[in-house]
């Protein structure tokens, strides 16, 4: 396949950058624009491996990331910010600068540690050869950072972005290891996940509107 590879490379690096300021960032509706640079970084590399593989599949692919990923997840995140009115994200349970180091140690060290041994994860596959390596590491590294957001935040709206960035992973991952994998399962997932955030938001709506907050430790109340 004559891909551009280092273009290819260069981006999912990219989505390693914008995927760490969409955790740290406190500003929600700022974190929201982030996630939407990630998922235009994710819709870039299906098109590069769509057009360099003429694969039509990859391409529905891409453009139903496209609508869901870049399109309808931000357009809920937006609304949904603007419904509770909210600006910034509750007080997280570690510190911007802590959170900031440690984030960015995580993320070096996994990328160069998946990075060096990617047919680990892919026996027999294309995983071992760039620029599927470079996705994979990166690809992993994404996921390891949105479990991360989900446990060290205390704001719904970041966990779910957290979420976002996390599945995002998966799907870099896929193009990887199973790059003429069905285009129905891949349109399912996307969709998939689609509801699941709305219904999330719905929820969270629901407690910011019973306790003037996003904060999920005010659930905690619901116990006593």
């Amino acid at each position: 396949m004559d891909q551009p590879v280092d273009f290819v490379a260069s981006l999912a690096l990219a989505m390693m950058v914008i995927s760490l300021i969409a955790v740290e960032l406190r500003a929600l509706r700022f974190a929201a624009w982030a996630y939407l640079g990630q998922a235009l970084l994710l819709v870039t590399i299906l098109l590069v491996f769509a057009f360099a593989t003429h694969s039509e599949w990859l391409l529905v692919w891409a453009v139903v990331a496209l609508v869901t990923k870049a399109g309808l997840i931000p357009w809920l995140l937006f609304k949904y910010i603007a419904k509770m009115e909210v600006t910034r994200e509750a007080e997280p349970y570690v510190d911007f600068a802590p959170s900031l180091l440690f984030a960015s140690v995580l993320m070096v060290g996994l990328y160069r540690l998946t990075h060096a041994h990617t047919e680990l994860l892919g026996p027999g596959t294309t995983a071992a050869l760039e620029p599927f390596r470079t996705n994979l590491a990166v690809a992993v590294t994404l996921f390891a950072l949105g479990l991360y957001a989900i446990i060290s935040r205390r704001d719904a709206i970041k966990v779910i972005i957290g979420l976002c960035l996390l599945e995002n992973g998966v799907h870099l991952s896929l193009v990887s290891l199973a790059p003429a994998m069905p285009e129905m399962p891949i349109i399912g997932l996307v969709t998939e996940v689609f509801i699941t955030v709305w219904m999330l938001l719905d929820l969270v709506l629901g407690v910011e509107r019973t306790f003037g907050t996003t904060d999920t430790a005010v659930l905690q109340k619901l116990k006593e």
